[in-house]
């Protein structure tokens, strides 16, 4: 075996291009339209003021989680974000996390679901997000690039590839978790497939698809704030200036900045999962 390199490296790089000579007005079109939606998205959340919008989120948060304290946190925590100049990058961060987690659902619940119900498919998805989700995150950035070019929308298809399994793997879950004696019981009085699965697999499972959600919420901020290394603005990116420029300070309060925003959205994912039990 000497002297002999499998070209795994070589293969990898040569379907790369395969896709991007061939395909590159698909990205291109993608590009443009997710972009266009980032950049509204943005522009709305800007033109209210910061204490409307602060006051929002926090009416959200209550509203959601019927906590409280979890709408004091939210309050409180936004405005000292607001205080300390991190505003915007707190948008932008928030933007691509939304983004970002709603292509991962419109995706990962549809594979959880069929992963559930058909064996095969099963045994196919489940190596797969084995192998995703021990992948170095970092390595996803890798192909993001030759695709989208730098910034936001190669941090969302970054994002979108990282944060998935769990959204997939929950979902299969919770719906395989369904006690066997109800669908029985529901085979019993003649429902078909859609109507056993929008009528019990889903409503049962439900508190463990809103587990897999939350989680992928989480490694999409996660991955949003690696991603500043291939352009994507935001906290990530407030953090990755203060290194390039060795201010210790000021990263330390974007990191304080990323905390605030996932404890707020863990928090209250938790409460709308919880509501469904």
């Amino acid at each position: 075996m000497e002297g002999y390199k499998i070209p795994i490296g070589q293969s990898i790089e040569a379907l790369i291009d395969l896709l991007v000579d061939n395909f590159s007005f698909i990205t291109k079109a993608f590009s443009n339209v997710t972009e266009s939606g980032i950049t509204i998205l943005i522009n709305i959340m800007m033109f209210f003021p910061p204490w409307l919008l602060i006051l929002f989120f926090a009416g959200l948060a209550w509203f959601f989680s019927k906590k409280e304290g979890i709408a004091a946190f939210t309050l409180i925590g936004l405005v000292l974000i607001w205080n300390m100049g991190l505003w915007e990058p707190t948008v932008n961060t928030i933007a691509l996390v939304l983004i970002s987690t709603m292509f991962a659902i419109v995706i990962g619940v549809p594979l959880g679901i069929m992963a559930a119900l058909n064996d095969i498919f099963y045994k196919i998805v489940m190596p797969i997000l084995d192998f995703m989700q021990t992948m170095p995150a970092f390595v996803y950035l890798i192909p993001a690039i030759p695709f989208f070019g730098l910034g936001p929308v190669a941090a969302i298809f970054s994002t979108v590839v990282f944060s998935t399994p769990p959204a997939i793997r929950l979902t299969c879950l919770g719906i395989k978790q369904v006690p066997e004696e109800l669908v029985e019981a529901a085979d019993a009085f003649g429902s078909t497939k859609w109507q056993k699965l929008f009528k019990l697999q889903l409503p049962i499972a439900t508190p463990t698809i809103m587990a897999g959600i939350n989680q992928t919420i989480m490694l999409a901020l996660s991955m949003v704030v690696i991603a500043a290394m291939i352009g994507a603005k935001g906290l990530g990116g407030e953090v990755w200036k203060a290194i390039q420029r060795l201010q210790p300070g000021r990263g330390f309060e974007a990191g304080i900045g990323i905390v605030i925003v996932a404890i707020i959205l863990d928090r209250i994912m938790q409460r709308v999962g919880g509501k469904q039990e």
